[in-house]
């Protein structure tokens, strides 16, 4: 097994596509939950958004000895929602809510609280992750971008809540900005540099 191997907990294959583009120039093998069907994903029952990243990380080492494992959960913080939707970002809408559904659901929850403004005001992406070897965490880091939110979709590129996001310093969205410049000013990407610098001194 390569030292560059690393397993990313999750089997969103958005998120893990995001990330082998950003580790893939410093020579990192990415694979996910995909390569491991006989896992069982644990309950993110945790409030906050480092409680989750543990509870996948170590659920998904403990299940593979040996094997470094990467976990994150990042979600949206629209401040005039109080910071929702927040943890449950994925699931706004509900349970098995899809991406598209979520993005309606909080337009409509801003609608009903900023009748004529012009957008939804400041936000954030927020991302936590966490590293865990044998069932333990080794390590946490995180990253943040702060935008606004627009009142309707922009582009169909990225994933979640992308096409609603502009982030400080651009007029156009996630969902319209390219890949190389979202990835460079993203969230995951501010805590992936810090894991990525962890992870290379324990295995230089």
């Amino acid at each position: 097994m390569t030292p560059h191997l690393l397993l990313v907990a999750t089997a969103n294959a958005h998120k893990t596509e995001e990330i082998q583009a950003m580790l893939a120039p410093l020579g990192w093998q990415v694979e996910d939950l995909r390569a491991h069907p006989q896992l069982t994903s644990p309950e993110e029952d945790g409030d906050t958004f480092e409680a989750n990243a543990r509870i996948k990380a170590e659920a998904a080492s403990a299940a593979l000895p040996g094997r470094w494992v990467l976990a994150d959960d990042s979600g949206l913080e629209v401040d005039a929602l109080g910071g929702a939707p927040g943890v449950i970002s994925a699931r706004y809408a509900g349970v098995g809510a899809s991406n598209a559904d979520n993005r309606q659901h909080l337009l409509r929850e801003l609608a009903a609280l900023a009748q004529g403004k012009r957008d939804g005001g400041s936000a954030r992406f927020r991302c936590c992750m966490a590293i865990a070897r044998e069932g333990r965490t080794e390590a946490v880091f995180s990253g943040s971008v702060e935008g606004r939110i627009l009142r309707e979709e922009q582009g169909g590129g990225g994933f979640g809540y992308d096409p609603l996001f502009v982030p400080e310093g651009y007029e156009d969205s996630f969902g319209i900005l390219p890949a190389e410049v979202k990835n460079a000013l993203s969230h995951r990407a501010k805590a992936l540099a810090q894991a990525v610098e962890w992870l290379a001194a324990r295995l230089a």
